[in-house]
């Protein structure tokens, strides 16, 4: 195989909390999506890069001019940077990955459904300069290619910025297969945000902060165990059980949850509801939300007989979905840049 010829299959699942990457050289990476630039030649020096990203840009925040370009699934019009930081974030996962500069590189990149219609161009011409072919797909059928879920399957996606529901039916999936909600893990996290601070006005913590006490604690349903966190109340740490305001937040999700996979599935054709009704699955990171899958499935029982499951791996299985679609793909469906 000559240089000229060599090629690098990736897949991407740019997530508006999370977004990860797998190629087919073996190699898989995840960041969290925020990217950060020193605000001034002090904060250069503290740094020492350029540019930041994840969990290390986050870390030294106080320092940058920090983003997290995807709000609510699409890419943040009229903020500045916006559209930079999606191009130096897809460009870093690529990097993560690519051991070959010599390769030409055919990326399929999962994105929240929303984001597909809406930030398409605007996600081309930020891997123009890298990419040699390109798909975007929306997230929840990368995570269904990845599992095999071809036919007669609905697969949800419950990231931060949205959830997004796709139903299989042996074809590529078109836009009135899918649908977008915002009720997602930022929508649980502003909630609890808002429910702290009526119940403790005396702590002090960020939202950043109930995030991870979320990430840790989520879950639904019942829940016999504490759920203790430590909340600085006068600059002393004092610890505080928050199970009942974890519980609230995390359900304020399942009415919409419940109500779009209802409607997906009274929308889809009748013949072929029942076997769509016993294959759901849950992916994203909200799938990680203890009892979710359980009080989704309770609640479609009065519909029929009906299986929730849940990915096994939700970090990944947008990413690998994708990269299993581009290693499938045929030459005919890829965009050449």
């Amino acid at each position: 195989m000559t240089q000229e010829n060599k090629k690098l299959h990736i897949g991407i699942d740019l997530g508006t909390s999370r977004s990860s990457t797998a190629a087919s050289n073996g190699e898989k990476k995840w960041i969290t999506s925020y990217v950060g630039w020193p605000k001034d030649f002090v904060a250069a020096q503290v740094v020492g890069k350029e540019v930041l990203f994840g969990d290390e840009a986050l870390e030294n925040r106080l320092s940058l001019e920090i983003c997290r370009p995807l709000e609510r699934g699409i890419i943040r019009e009229g903020i500045e940077r916006s559209e930079e930081a999606v191009k130096a974030i897809i460009r870093h996962l690529v990097e993560l990955v690519s051991k070959d500069s010599g390769a030409d590189i055919h990326a399929v990149i999962g994105v929240p459904a929303d984001s597909l219609n809406v930030n398409k161009l605007a996600i081309r011409n930020a891997v123009s300069e890298y990419v040699h072919s390109l798909m975007v797909v929306s997230e929840p059928f990368a995570v269904a290619y990845g599992m095999g879920l071809l036919n007669n399957a609905l697969v949800i996606d419950i990231g931060a910025g949205t959830t997004d529901f796709c139903i299989m039916h042996g074809a590529i999936p078109g836009e009135d297969d899918q649908r977008t909600t915002l009720s997602a893990g930022d929508h649980i996290d502003q909630q609890l945000f808002s429910i702290l601070s009526d119940k403790y006005p005396q702590a002090t913590f960020n939202i950043n902060m109930v995030r991870q006490f979320k990430e840790q604690f989520s879950f639904v349903g019942d829940l016999d165990d504490e759920v203790k966190v430590k909340l600085p109340v006068d600059g002393k740490p004092v610890t505080h059980d928050i199970r009942e305001e974890m519980k609230r937040a995390c359900e304020s999700i399942l009415p919409a949850l419940i109500e779009t996979t209802t409607e997906m599935i009274a929308g889809f054709d009748p013949e072929f509801q029942a076997k769509v009704k016993k294959n759901i699955i849950l992916a994203g990171g909200g799938s990680l939300i203890r009892g979710i899958d359980t009080a989704l499935q309770k609640a479609l029982k009065e519909y029929g007989p009906s299986s929730v499951t849940c990915v096994e791996d939700p970090l990944f299985s947008g990413a690998l979905g994708a990269l299993k679609l581009a290693q499938d793909m045929p030459a005919s469906y890829w965009e050449t840049l």
